[in-house]
C-alpha cells in the first residue's frame, strides 16, 4: 500500500502528503490516526498537532515558519494561517564531524574530457563569442548566423516548417542536409547580455569577473570579444579581471574593438578570419580520461515543488557528499534560498572565518532587499506557492539539501572562482539563469538542475542536466527532463541508489557520450547579476 504522509525529520511536527487527501479521511501515520480536516493535495503539509497563534512550525528539523492563527491537527497548513520564520544565527555553535560516504566503486572511474595547460579538465570544447558592452549586442548576432550557418548542420526549425506550409498553403517538407559539420570537436557558442556600461561602474567591474570566469571555466578552449570602445566596462579591466582569475591563463582570447577598425564590414570580415583560424586550432583538442576529481558540479533548483527536498534535492546532496569524498568539487549558491539554514552551514564550515563570510555575505544581502521593499519572504515563486512551498525557510531546507552534509571547504562572493575541492557556498540570487550562469563563472563545468514544476534553462558552456522530482513531470515534459527521482517518492529507490544512478549519468555527460536535453534544445541561457535587488 503507498504511503500517504511523509515526514522528512523526526523532529517535524508536519507530514507532507504524498497522494491527494479529502476532508474526512482518516489516515494512520506513526501508530496514530490523523483525521483530515480539509482537503489537501498532494506535496503540501498537514499540521501533527494543534499549532496556536505564534507556535513554530519544523520541517526538515528548522524553524519554517509560525502560526498566525490556531491550525488544527490534520489541517493543511497554507499562506492564511502560517508566515515565514526562521531562526537568528550570531556564528559557530557546535564543532562539526563528517563520515564520508563508501565511494570505494568511483574512485579508479574516469570521464573523457578536455585537459587544459592549468589542470582544469573540461566536459566540452567551446569557442566562446561575447561583447563587453551590449552595444557589440547586434554584431554577435551576426557572426552567430553567419558562424552557425556555415560550420554547423542546420537543421530547419519544424515550426518555421508550419508557418511555410500556412503561408503557401501547401504542406512543406524539409530536404535533408548531407553536408557534415565543418568541425567534429568543438561548439561554437554566442553570449549576449544588457551590461558593460550605463549601470554604476560596480556593475560593469562585475561583469568583467564574470565573463573572465567564463573564459577560465575548463570548458572553453578560447574566445572572441568584442568591444565598441568608449564602455565603463574597458578592455583594460576585462584583461585585469582575466589575470586575477588566472595570471598563467593560456588560452588564444581575441580581442576587437570596433572604434579602432572603421566600418562594421571591416570588422566583422576581421573576426571571422582571425575566429576561423583559432577555432580550427582548436579543434584539434581531443577527449582524454580524467579521474572524477576534476569534476565541478553546480547544484540549481527552479521551479521547485513540494517534492523537490524529498527527492531530487536530497539525492543532488548525496552526489554532492560522493563528490567531496572523491576529492571533487560542488557548488551550492542561491542565497535567499539558504535563509533559515544559515546555522547548520556556519556550523560546517572548516574554518570559522568562511562561517563569518558567509554570514556577512548573507545580511548584506538581506538588508538590500529589505532597503528596496521587499524580503526573502518574498521569495517563494506562485508556482512554488500552488505546490506546497509556502514559506521562504520552507522552500530553503529543501534547496539547502542539494549541498549534502559534507564540510563547506569555502565560500564564495559573486564573481569568485572555486581554487578548492569539496563543497563551496557561491553568493547568488535564486533566480534560476543567474544563479547557473554564476557557477558555471565561477568553475563549474557540469550543472544539476533540479525542478518539479519543469523549466527548460540550459547554459552556452556547461552541460545542464535537468532533474525532475517526480514522475509525472518527467512523463509530461520529456523533452527537456534528463533524469527523474519519482522512484524516492513511491519507496523503489533510496536516495543512495538514486544518487549512484546520477553520478553514472553525470559521467556519460561529462564524456560527452550523452547530450542533455536542454544542449539538444539549444537552450543557452546567460544573465549576469546586476548587485542590486534580484531574488
Amino acid at each position: 500500500m503507498q504511503k500517504k504522509l511523509i515526514k522528512v525529520n523526526t523532529s517535524d511536527n508536519v507530514a507532507v502528503a504524498l497522494v491527494n487527501l479529502k476532508a474526512g479521511d482518516v489516515v494512520s501515520f506513526e501508530g496514530n490516526d490523523i483525521a483530515i480536516i480539509s482537503d489537501v493535495k498532494s506535496k503540501h503539509k498537514i499540521a501533527l498537532e494543534t499549532f496556536e497563534s505564534g507556535d513554530r512550525i519544523i520541517m526538515y528539523g528548522v524553524l519554517v515558519g509560525t502560526a498566525n492563527q490556531t491550525i488544527e491537527k490534520g489541517d493543511v497548513l497554507t499562506i492564511d494561517n502560517v508566515k515565514h520564520q526562521s531562526d537568528k544565527v550570531f556564528g559557530k555553535t557546535e564543532s562539526f564531524h563528517w563520515t564520508a560516504p563508501n565511494v570505494d566503486k568511483w574512485k579508479d572511474k574516469t570521464f573523457m574530457g578536455y585537459h587544459r595547460p592549468d589542470g582544469q579538465v573540461g566536459t566540452e570544447n567551446v569557442w566562446l563569442f561575447f561583447p563587453l558592452v551590449f552595444c557589440e549586442n547586434r554584431n554577435i548576432e551576426i557572426l552567430k548566423e553567419v558562424f552557425e550557418k556555415e560550420l554547423l548542420k542546420q537543421k530547419v526549425n519544424p515550426h518555421q516548417m508550419l508557418l511555410r506550409s500556412l503561408v503557401s498553403g501547401e504542406e512543406e517538407t524539409e530536404v535533408a542536409s548531407t553536408t557534415p559539420d565543418v568541425f567534429d570537436n568543438i561548439e561554437v557558442k554566442f553570449i549576449t547580455h544588457p551590461g558593460g556600461c550605463g549601470g554604476i561602474r560596480q556593475d560593469s567591474e562585475s561583469l568583467a569577473r564574470l565573463l573572465a570566469g567564463y573564459v577560465n571555466n575548463p570548458n572553453v578552449a578560447g574566445a572572441t570579444v568584442l568591444s565598441l570602445g568608449c564602455q565603463n566596462l574597458q578592455i583594460s579591466i576585462f584583461k585585469e579581471a582575466l589575470n586575477n582569475v588566472n595570471p598563467n591563463l593560456d588560452k588564444p582570447i581575441l580581442i576587437f574593438e570596433q572604434q579602432q577598425m572603421g566600418t562594421v564590414d571591416e570588422m566583422l570580415s576581421a573576426i571571422i578570419k582571425e575566429s576561423f583560424e583559432a577555432i580550427k586550432k582548436a579543434n584539434n583538442i581531443k577527449r582524454q580520461p580524467a579521474p572524477l576529481s576534476k569534476l565541478r558540479v553546480g547544484l540549481e533548483c527552479g521551479g521547485s515543488d513540494g517534492f523537490s527536498g524529498i527527492s531530487a534535492n536530497p539525492t543532488l546532496g548525496a552526489v554532492s557528499d560522493m563528490l567531496a569524498a572523491l576529492n571533487g568539487t560542488a557548488i551550492l549558491s542561491e542565497f535567499p534560498e539558504l535563509c533559515g539554514v544559515e546555522q547548520e552551514l556556519v556550523n560546517r564550515c572548516v574554518e570559522d572565518e568562511k562561517g563569518e563570510k558567509f554570514l556577512k555575505l548573507m545580511n548584506a544581502f538581506e538588508k538590500s532587499v529589505i532597503d528596496a521593499g521587499s524580503g526573502f519572504d518574498m521569495n517563494p515563486s506562485p508556482g512554488n506557492i500552488k505546490d506546497g512551498l509556502i514559506t521562504d525557510a520552507m522552500k530553503s531546507a529543501g534547496a539547502a539539501k542539494k549541498g549534502g552534509t559534507s564540510p563547506v571547504q569555502d565560500v564564495l562572493d559573486y564573481g569568485e572562482y572555486v581554487t578548492k575541492p569539496g563543497l563551496n557556498l557561491l553568493c547568488t540570487p535564486g533566480n534560476d539563469v543567474e544563479s547557473t550562469t554564476a557557477m558555471v563563472g565561477s568553475g563549474a563545468n557540469v550543472v544539476l538542475f533540479t525542478t518539479g514544476l519543469g523549466t527548460p534553462t540550459g547554459n552556452p558552456i556547461a552541460p545542464i542536466i535537468k532533474v525532475s522530482s517526480n514522475t509525472e513531470l518527467a512523463k509530461k515534459m520529456p523533452d527537456i527532463i534528463d533524469i527523474e527521482t519519482g522512484a524516492v517518492i513511491r519507496g523503489e529507490k533510496t536516495i543512495e541508489e538514486m544518487a549512484d544512478d546520477m553520478l553514472g549519468f553525470i559521467i556519460e555527460v561529462a564524456s560527452g557520450n550523452i547530450k542533455t536535453k536542454a544542449r539538444l534544445l539549444n537552450q543557452n541561457d546567460f544573465i549576469p547579476w546586476r548587485r542590486g535587488v534580484s531574488l
